[in-house]
């Protein structure tokens, strides 16, 4: 044993005993050493750059909102726009927004476009939902507007902003919405401010008399901050929940913030407005769609240990949100809508899906009569199904329909598996008639449904396991 030993020891002796082998050992080591340093550099050079970037973004930026975009040649400056700016236009230029208007003329009469023209509005955010609200405000006959963003245009704008062109990439959203705003309607007094709101500028930014303030901000904190300024100085305000991660057009709803559900942003900033004393009053655009669907972006390696040093603003999230371009869109029209009817004082009353709590209320009763009959065998009557829940398997995990026949009519709520728990994941919605049959059947599902049928409500009950870790 020894010797053998000995002799494999002397191999290695001899074989880096070699020249050629010390080299080779020398230059991997080196090799290895050099790339540790400069992934190692590398790694910090990025993360100095952004924050470089950040610290430079910020410091060109005229957060006291008193000036335009510094990088556009030639541009003038601001105008600070208010509810008295004079708009002032000669004879043939009336008759030429007369006739640019006259749909609306027709639809809101002489004394609603009196109205209309007349008003001032302030869009706090002029992102994918802002700059649409905006621009649907300018053509409809809007002529003082105050428009607020930070931000610049990115490529990803293209996606859902109004005035987003390969050649407005850079420039401030403010000042793309300013120059299209012109194109459209020269006469307009358009106060674009390139600023950041905050509880501390909300009263120059807010400044003027508005008519009415949109609040199309994303940041949680910034729009509680507007949202109770607005409150407390009797300022009319709508705002915008969230819009991304949602394509369902059918599910944006207008309502007060208290009739607000099944909307994450909804109620946290309802449960903060109400820490606050503002438990109504507060008109919002928000979808009833369970954001489940897809996730956030997730960050890249680089980015995890300092994620902070990439977010575009403190304190601003660093993820990116999914948004498909016609969410924000149809957020901002139903805005722009809500607002330019109000101001026109045409009567419009939007009826908050709540409407259909009664339906709630009926189908979670029934369903506490079916859970009466169950026996012992079956775990016993068990209901831990309130009434919004109700309403969420009814409207957001079946869509209204019979999982079995696809009817709309009669609808009840039941156990899929008699034998497991009444829960949300163990739901379906059938019409009363076939539920009556389901009840009685014995055995497992798959026993008395096509595979089709089995398959689609396995499918939606796994749905609803996903979606419930958002609730």
């Amino acid at each position: 044993m020894e010797q053998r030993v000995s002799a494999n020891l002397e191999k290695l002796l001899r074989v880096f005993g070699d020249t050629r082998v010390q080299l080779a050992t020398t230059a991997l080591a080196a090799s290895a050493i050099t790339a540790g340093v400069m992934w190692g550099t590398r790694r910090t050079r990025r993360s100095k750059r952004a924050r470089d970037l950040k610290r430079n973004t910020l410091e060109s930026i005229d957060f006291e909102g008193d000036s335009g975009f510094l990088g556009i040649d030639n541009e003038p400056q601001n105008t600070i726009v208010t509810k008295h700016t004079p708009v002032e236009l000669t004879p043939n230029e009336e008759s030429l927004i007369r006739e640019q208007l006259a749909r609306h003329y027709a639809f809101l009469g002489a004394d609603g476009m009196a109205k209309l023209r007349d008003s001032f509005v302030v869009v706090v955010g002029a992102g994918g939902v802002g700059s649409w609200a905006a621009m649907m405000l300018l053509r409809s006959g809007v002529q003082r507007i105050r428009i607020i963003d930070f931000d610049q245009v990115t490529l990803s704008s293209l996606n859902r902003h109004v005035a987003a062109t390969r050649a407005t990439v850079g420039i401030s959203k403010v000042d793309a919405l300013k120059m299209s705003f012109l194109d459209i309607a020269p006469h307009a007094q358009i106060d674009a401010r390139v600023a950041l709101f905050s509880a501390d500028t909300a009263s120059d930014l807010l400044s003027g008399s508005p008519d009415y303030v949109l609040d199309c901000i994303d940041n949680m904190d910034t729009k509680v901050d507007l949202l109770t300024f607005c409150n407390k100085n009797n300022l009319r305000v709508i705002s915008a929940m969230g819009a991304g991660m949602k394509s369902d057009p059918s599910r944006v709803q207008i309502a007060d913030i208290s009739d607000t559900f099944e909307d994450p942003m909804s109620r946290v900033v309802r449960r903060r407005l109400k820490l606050l004393g503002i438990q109504s009053g507060v008109e919002v655009v928000y979808s009833t769609e369970k954001p489940g669907k897809v996730q956030l972006v997730s960050l890249a390696e680089s980015q995890t240990e300092e994620p902070g040093d990439f977010s575009v603003l403190p304190d601003f999230r660093v993820r990116i949100v999914p948004v498909l371009g016609t969410m924000p869109a149809m957020f901002g029209i139903a805005m722009g809508t809500r607002v330019l009817t109000e101001l026109a004082g045409f009567p419009t009353e939007p009826m908050a899906i709540k409407s259909r709590h009664a339906l709630y209320a009926r189908v979670q009763r029934e369903l506490g009569n079916r859970e009466k009959d169950r026996t012992a065998e079956f775990g016993g009557p068990q209901l831990r199904m309130s009434t919004d829940d109700t309403g969420y398997m009814l409207d957001e995990i079946w869509r209204g329909k019979s999982a079995v026949s696809g009817v709309t009519d009669k609808l009840a709520l039941t156990r899929w598996r008699r034998d497991l728990p009444m829960t949300t994941s163990n739901c379906v919605c059938m019409t009363k008639s076939e539920a009556d049959k389901h009840d009685k059947i014995s055995g497992a599902p798959e026993d008395h449904y096509s595979p089709e049928i089995v398959e689609f409500v396995e499918q939606r009950l796994n749905e609803e396991k996903h979606i419930s870790k958002m609730r």
